[in-house]
């Protein structure tokens, strides 16, 4: 229950949508996030207190549907988790979440494979994951992390530092930009399929270079004037 208190001040702190006269009532009836954690608590208790089997996973199918948000009965979540636009969520069973994260729409903490045991993220206190953001298999978020939206994290990262990218790598440790990074926010991430076309493209103009001086070598009386 306790748990519960700490999600619903959560929304307050961290979506100024939620700061109206109503707003206690909007977060209570409308807010998908908060819904989605709610019958989560319900879940966790059920499955992995109570050992109830089925059920948990029928629940939170329904939660799925309902909000768009899926998350596993087994995940560990801290107090004052919020979902901001939760639609596209998917929390997987061995995922564990510290106090106080924050996670945009989109968002993955998925597995890497069928490998079984602990095979999905360990999330830090304090944790920002922006939208579209995926953060895969066994590693550990520390605290204070800032994951860009639309990175992709298959490593460990050390607490305080900001990751982005395809594949995601840090660009601010202790608030100091990282030496040879640039800073980037959500709207100046890396395109990886543009600078796969930059490759080819200098690629292909190497290869005509080398393709003429391979003609002019083997042929010298017609390239000569």
């Amino acid at each position: 229950m306790l748990n519960i208190v700490e999600d619903y001040k959560a929304v307050f702190k961290r979506d100024p949508a939620a700061r109206t006269p109503l707003g206690w009532l909007e977060v209570l009836l409308i807010y998908s996030g908060f819904h989605a954690i709610f019958w989560h608590r319900v879940n966790h208790f059920l499955h992995s207190t109570l050992h109830i089997p089925f059920f948990p996973r029928l629940i939170a199918q329904l939660v799925r549907f309902f909000t768009g948000i899926e998350i596993h009965p087994g995940a560990k979540i801290g107090p004052g988790f919020f979902i901001d636009h939760g639609m596209g969520v998917v929390i997987g069973e061995t995922t564990e979440i510290g106090r106080d994260v924050t996670i945009y729409q989109g968002v993955t903490l998925g597995g890497t494979g069928a490998e079984r045991g602990k095979r999905h993220p360990t999330i830090g206190n304090d944790v920002v994951i922006g939208v579209g953001a995926k953060v895969l298999g066994n590693i550990k978020i520390g605290n204070n992390v800032k994951i860009g939206g639309g990175s992709v994290v298959v490593h460990s990262v050390p607490d305080n530092c900001t990751v982005v990218g395809v594949p995601a790598e840090i660009v601010r440790r202790d608030g100091k930009r990282v030496a040879g990074e640039a800073m980037l926010d959500h709207g100046d991430l890396p395109d990886p399929i543009r600078e796969l076309k930059n490759r080819i493209r200098a690629l292909q103009k190497e290869i005509e270079h080398l393709e003429q001086e391979f003609k002019e070598k083997k042929d010298p009386e017609k390239t000569s004037p």
